[in-house]
């Protein structure tokens, strides 16, 4: 079945590198106040198809020194207190590099989106903040852009670490949340590579994907045959 994700638009916008949020003041008040500069926010999970929040543009784009894991819990958004789904984070590496989207707020949608993703990455996600340079796809782009990233860092109490792709993957086919099924967070992320970025490299999430698919037949024919055999009579069965 083949899967239509929703593509990201792309708007040519220049933009100069930002302070970090815990620096940005609330636009000013009265006539003649400068507006604040715009920001940017770079999104390597479920913010490349679901930001949930305003902006006035996006890019896709990466991010270098970074690779994305599949190393960090999730109790609330995918998965639960009883079973963790698995979402990722960022891990330092050298000379990889991390594709997303980077999206641009200004005005008052720098201070709706910061407290937006405050709650839904921070308070709800365990996640800090940190500055990166971002790289644009787009081959017209003049500069990098300064963006605010989202990093699950090791000390928070959601952090899982690494783990085999089969054990991923099969963690992954047991998990939801509020947002929805860890199966379907995994698939989009696994679709906006292969359509926005298909040049780009990403084993890790390559393989969970491989893996998921791999075990899933192997579910439905257990349900298929567990069905089947309740239908079947005890003498077929070697029951009677």
């Amino acid at each position: 079945m083949k899967r239509d994700p929703q593509r990201p638009e792309e708007r040519p916008s220049r933009a100069e590198p930002q302070p970090a949020p815990s620096t940005l003041e609330p636009p000013g008040e009265g006539e003649g106040a400068e507006p604040p500069p715009p920001v940017w926010i770079f999104g390597y999970g479920s913010l490349v198809w679901r930001p949930g929040f305003e902006f006035t543009s996006r890019k896709v784009g990466f991010i270098r020194g970074y690779s994305r894991r599949f190393w960090q819990g999730d109790t609330f958004h995918r998965g639960s207190e009883r079973m963790p789904g698995r979402v990722v984070t960022l891990q330092e590496e050298r000379g990889a590099c991390t594709w997303g989207v980077a999206y641009e707020v200004r005005g008052e949608q720098i201070a709706a989106s910061l407290q937006y993703l405050n709650v839904r990455e921070a308070v709800l996600g365990g996640y800090d903040t940190k500055l990166v340079t971002f790289h644009p796809q787009e081959k017209d782009a003049e500069e990098p852009i300064l963006a605010l990233v989202y990093i699950a860092t090791p000390q928070n109490p959601s952090y899982l670490g690494p783990a085999s792709e089969e054990d991923i993957a099969a963690q992954i086919i047991v998990s939801s949340g509020c947002a929805g099924h860890n199966i379907e967070y995994l698939l989009r992320l696994a679709d906006f590579m292969r359509y926005f970025c298909p040049q780009a490299e990403d084993k890790h999430l390559f393989s969970i994907e491989e893996a998921l698919v791999s075990i899933l037949p192997c579910l439905y024919y257990t349900e298929e045959s567990l069905e089947e055999t309740a239908k079947c009579p005890l003498e077929v069965q070697g029951l009677k």
